[in-house]
């Protein structure tokens, strides 16, 4: 009589073995991240890749990348709207404030920004401004600031911003409810650095353009420090090209590439949020391999 409880304890307690390893699984998707579709959340259409790069060919690196849709800011915004244009079904357009001499390192003085914001976000569909710089924290700019925040929270969207982690704090004072995607996560700060800001800031998400090497240890295997950074935050981190220059065209095969190689060390779920769920909750949108091949 005594060995039916054992038997029965023993199959309980593989049972709880078992649902603990599924509850904790980290299989990396593999190959099968090839499956998936890409939200690039980080791309310019600048005016001197309108030559070299129409718009068509364009979206054909896009097909041949599996990116189903982007996220797209210009120098000067008419470069989005021509690709959103073309392409509806694959471009989310958000405005960059750059404009005529108005540009990274001094947008915030231009005497007509304001005026110019609100006309171009009132003829087209804008899902963000930005992307923009602040390259160094001028807390003059505040009036400026908290205008834009006003636009953005009038039409419920968000700020990308190019910036060190202060002036991401400093936004956030102005209004803790500001939406806002930071560009490159820092770019320049440490994965340390931005872990501690994702996790001060529960609403901040980030897009990791440019970080893809650092992402893969430089060869060597996902980064320790960023792979904490990857499971503490997976819902709010997007990838990114960031065609800021036609070099960047050039190897844009080579760069999403690149991003599907660190996701393709992660478990599916964590890969599929990164990779397009994330930007499918945030802009409201369907993505998916269907919308390969269309416009």
């Amino acid at each position: 009589m005594a060995k039916f409880p054992t038997l029965l304890s023993a199959l309980l307690i593989a049972s709880l073995l078992t649902t603990a390893v599924l509850a904790d699984d980290r299989t990396p998707i593999g190959d099968a991240v090839h499956d998936l579709p890409i939200f690039d959340a980080h791309i310019h259409y600048k005016e001197p890749a309108w030559d070299a790069y129409p718009v068509e060919s364009v979206i054909e690196m896009m097909d041949r990348n599996g990116v189903a849709m982007g996220l797209v800011s210009s120098t000067p915004d008419e470069g989005t709207i021509m690709l959103w244009e073309y392409a509806p079904n694959r471009i989310i357009p958000e405005l960059r404030p750059y404009h005529g001499n108005a540009g990274s390192s001094n947008w915030t003085k231009a005497t007509d920004m304001e005026a110019y914001l609100a006309d171009r976000l009132t003829r087209y569909p804008h899902q963000g401004i930005g992307e923009f710089h602040i390259h160094r924290l001028d807390t003059s700019d505040e009036p400026l600031f908290r205008s834009v925040i006003k636009m953005a929270r009038a039409r419920d969207i968000y700020l990308h911003v190019h910036s060190s982690t202060d002036p991401i704090r400093w936004l956030y004072s102005l209004d803790s409810k500001v939406k806002i995607i930071w560009a490159h996560a820092g770019l320049g700060d440490s994965a340390t650095a931005v872990y501690e800001l994702m996790n001060n800031y529960p609403d901040l998400l980030a897009d990791t353009s440019l970080r893809e090497n650092e992402i893969l240890g430089w060869g060597r295997g996902l980064d320790p420090d960023w792979e904490k950074v990857i499971f503490a935050f997976p819902d709010r981190l997007m990838v990114g090209s960031d065609t800021w220059v036609n070099g960047q065209w050039d190897d844009y095969d080579e760069i999403i590439q690149s991003n599907r190689a660190w996701l393709a060390q992660l478990p599916r779920d964590i890969a599929e949020q990164i990779a397009f769920r994330n930007a499918e909750r945030v802009f409201g949108r369907q993505i998916s391999m269907d919308q390969i091949g269309t416009r």
